[in-house]
């Protein structure tokens, strides 16, 4: 396993197979050592445990997650790479590769087929292009995962992990707090990869919360009010909700007055509590 992580040796196993660095999938490699054991060791990949593994590039995070885990699936668009990945993974038997979209996949069924009787995790060293959209599917879609450990830029790290209410936050940030806590479990740097990227990375867990502990009696109305505030967040929502969720000025007035909430504020102001409270408001109106 070593070798996947000696640039010359991938170089070579690259050219052996004709592989070319695909821009589009946003490519890059792992090959420092110390990175893919720490994520597979803090993503829990250990015995009774099945891991979900989006995109494999030669397999360095693979091998380190099937040392460890009971089973590990890997979805992996770039039908190139099969070959590569069925010679670097030869010695591990509870590996399963499967060519797919990861955004696209029936990711529920395969949890079922795979992982049955096992916990469920994720690791992954995510494209940066698919880093939001795959992180909500995975949680909208209500997986039965216990935790999500992946690789992302340094800046959507600092975004999904800070907290609501904070400068930092957006809506991103807002749903990954719903359906989870968001923790920076350590940096990477850009050298890190191959080819390296124009900028750092970090690895963050989302510990998904088995139960939604945040009383909103309205999830989608919920989830429109944040889309609505963060598309004009320098904007005070005294401004933005009323011609947003159609309801007249004076009686959205009433509704701030009823959740504790100043007409004046913007959305990245409130806390999870203050959001909860404000959709739970509107609701009692629409």
């Amino acid at each position: 396993m070593e070798r996947l992580t000696d640039i010359g040796y991938v170089r070579a196993l690259l050219e052996r197979h004709g592989f070319h660095f695909s821009k589009a999938l946003g490519q890059n490699f792992l090959i420092n050592p110390t990175v893919c054991p720490r994520i597979a060791e803090m993503g829990n990949a250990a015995p009774g445990w099945g891991i979900l593994e989006i995109g494999a590039g030669v397999g360095t995070l693979t091998a380190e997650l099937a040392q460890r885990a009971e089973k590990v699936a890997v979805v992996e668009l770039d039908d190139r790479l099969f070959p590569i990945l069925e010679e670097t993974l030869i010695d591990f038997e509870n590996v399963r590769l499967i060519h797919g979209d990861a955004m696209k996949y029936d990711l529920a069924r395969l949890i079922r087929e795979e992982f049955a009787g096992l916990h469920v995790a994720v690791c992954a060293n995510l494209p940066y292009y698919i880093t939001s959209p795959l992180l909500m599917r995975l949680l909208e879609e209500r997986l039965p995962i216990e935790t999500i450990t992946v690789m992302v830029q340094k800046e959507a790290a600092q975004r999904l992990c800070a907290e609501v209410g904070s400068r930092d936050s957006g809506a991103v940030t807002v749903a990954v707090h719903y359906y989870g806590e968001a923790e920076k479990l350590f940096d990477v740097a850009r050298g890190s990869f191959m080819p390296a990227p124009n900028v750092d990375s970090a690895v963050i867990q989302i510990r998904l919360h088995p139960e939604c502990p945040w009383k909103i009696t309205d999830e989608a109305l919920f989830f429109r009010i944040v889309k609505a505030g963060f598309s004009q967040r320098r904007k005070q929502l005294g401004g933005v909700l009323p011609g947003a969720l159609g309801i007249p000025k004076a009686e959205m007035n009433a509704v701030f007055e009823k959740a504790g909430i100043a007409p004046n504020v913007r959305i990245e102001a409130l806390t999870m509590e203050e959001l909860a409270a404000l959709s739970n408001a509107v609701r009692e109106v629409l």
